[in-house]
């Protein structure tokens, strides 16, 4: 639990709501003028119409079947070696082979994935195609297998993809801010640092404060990142849901943490 938050001035700036009980004393914010600030348009949510191209694209129906004219323009060639892309990871059999938890854990083998990664994309590369339709499928469908790869590779992302694509549970919507807020212990955690920041400003010791807050951010994320596993490896998606936010604003923190600099008396969380 953080410690009790000592300047006033920093609880002043910030947009409190009332939490239900038994925590009806502790206080939640969403948004702090300058130093605070969350969207909800998350970049994380996968490309709809890469979606819906590259399942097309990745049609295995025999040319021989097509005319002369389709042969020819190759409006009927297929993408050989393309991957199920019925979610991302069915895109990675041999990574992934019992599909997402809890058929296999939430922790991925990141040297396996990066290397089926590679794999798929040498044999699907749009280069090897001509120009036209041919080369579409391709460019479509290796943008879904890259965009498939990052979302696995990062613990967040893949989180935030799981809840949403299996669970029907988005955390990044629109209403996110009210319908999966923080809850008040983390907030405060959160507000520590924003007031670490605010009272070392120009100090000469400011650089190591920032590195040893960071150090302790890396952490909270590591911790973050496990519980979150747990969670999904035991079908506990209310925790998952919970740790998922936690993540989202612990990285927030990281990236200010990353862009400080020397004089800086706050960082800017993008939520």
């Amino acid at each position: 639990m953080a410690s009790p938050i000592r300047q006033p001035r920093l609880i002043q700036r910030l947009s409190y709501h009332a939490i239900s009980p038994p925590t009806v004393a502790a206080r939640r914010t969403f948004l702090t003028n300058n130093s605070c600030q969350f969207s909800q348009n998350s970049s994380t949510r996968p490309p709809r119409l890469y979606q819906t191209q590259a399942r097309r694209y990745a049609s295995t129906s025999s040319p021989a079947s097509a005319t002369v004219n389709e042969r020819e323009s190759g409006e009927s060639t297929p993408v050989l070696g393309a991957p199920d892309i019925t979610n991302d990871y069915t895109i990675f059999p041999k990574t992934l082979p019992s599909g997402p938890p809890p058929g296999s854990p939430f922790a991925i083998p990141l040297a396996d994935l990066r290397r089926e990664f590679l794999q798929l994309q040498a044999v699907t590369h749009p280069d090897k195609y001509p120009s036209g339709p041919a080369k579409q499928r391709a460019e479509a469908l290796s943008a879904r297998i890259n965009e498939a790869y990052r979302t696995l590779l990062d613990p967040l992302h893949r989180a935030q993809y799981l809840l949403r694509e299996m669970h029907g549970i988005d955390v990044t919507a629109e209403d996110g801010a009210s319908k999966h807020a923080l809850d008040p212990e983390t907030l405060m955690e959160v507000m520590e640092v924003q007031e670490t920041i605010e009272e070392v400003g120009s100090d000469p010791a400011a650089e190591s404060t920032i590195a040893e807050l960071k150090k302790e951010n890396d952490a909270r994320i590591q911790d973050c990142v496990e519980t979150l596993g747990k969670a999904f490896d035991g079908g506990d998606m209310e925790t998952a849901r919970q740790e998922c936010v936690r993540l989202r604003f612990w990285y927030s923190v990281g990236e200010g943490l990353r862009e400080w600099e020397p004089g800086a008396t706050e960082i800017r969380l993008v939520h």
